[in-house]
């Protein structure tokens, strides 16, 4: 049986278009390519940028099986997404999307002082910005917050900058990235709540794209025998746990009713795990 990389050098090179929003983000995009080149055996790769498409349109061009825009896609899970789609269950993030704190405008900081709990926020009138299509607004709104959306990622900077709602709530595998890309003084981070919710992040795949699934869930079960995916994840979060200070955070645990058994179980881990994943980056 020839070697991985004599069989390398005789299967041609193939193209894999990235969703945009994955390409532009750093990490992302290096765990993608991190999988690729873990698995020389299915040959040398190119990663593309795909146009810039909306999530929802995302997931409708991955479900046709057929796509010429785009081929891999970086989203959180429901059960309803690894029903259409392929996903490699695998969080990308060691799971810290479901960790999310809030963009807000400064003169609203005020309203988040004396949030401590569910109950607080729900009660309270504070506003959610969030995707259409992102799997996070149905969880809020099931857990009594209020939500305001748009279909256009970039939008809903603008509108948190009108006052159309209060808290843009990002990932902690986000938040720096989106504050570094934006330049724009007058959005900060709220130092004193997480919200915390099962919300794993899987690669997905159209249905029919056995190769592509299999050849990316090979290189990160081989990057995290390695240790390199120890590293990714350390070099791209680890910055983040520290100078969000996650540990002295009042914590909001909210439910998450859209898993698959399996993912929610991934998840449970992951929150029952927090202050040890926290540790283990912070350090």
């Amino acid at each position: 049986m020839a070697s991985p990389s004599l069989r390398a050098n005789t299967v041609p090179s193939k193209d894999y278009i990235l969703w945009y929003r994955n390409y532009d983000s750093p990490a992302i995009r290096a765990l993608v390519e991190l999988s690729l080149r873990k698995t020389p055996e299915y040959g040398d790769f190119r990663l593309l940028r795909s146009e810039e498409l909306s999530q929802g349109r995302v997931l409708r061009e991955l479900s046709t099986n057929r796509s010429s825009l785009v081929d891999i896609a970086n989203v959180a899970t429901t059960a309803e997404r690894e029903t259409f789609l392929t996903p490699i269950p695998i969080p990308i993030d060691g799971g810290l999307l479901g960790f999310r704190v809030c963009l807000v405008m400064p003169k609203n900081l005020p309203m988040f002082s004396n949030i401590k709990n569910l109950d607080d926020l729900s009660n309270s009138n504070i506003r959610i910005g969030q995707g259409s299509h992102w799997p996070d607004t149905p969880v809020l709104q099931a857990n009594g917050v209020k939500v305001i959306t748009h279909t256009r990622f970039e939008i809903l900077f603008g509108m948190i900058r009108k006052g159309r709602f209060e808290c843009f709530a990002r990932g902690v595998s986000e938040v720096l990235y989106d504050m570094e890309k934006e330049k724009d003084p007058d959005l900060v981070i709220e130092p004193n709540l997480l919200i915390a919710y099962p919300m794993p992040s899987y690669l997905f795949v159209a249905p029919g794209d056995h190769e592509t699934a299999h050849r990316l869930q090979l290189g990160m079960e081989r990057a995290i025998i390695d240790g390199s995916f120890a590293e990714f994840l350390k070099k791209y979060y680890g910055r983040a746990v520290e100078l969000l200070s996650l540990h002295q955070r009042s914590v909001i645990v909210l439910d998450n009713p859209y898993l698959t058994e399996d993912s929610w179980n991934i998840s449970r881990m992951a929150l029952e795990n927090l202050q040890r994943r926290l540790d283990i980056l912070s350090r």
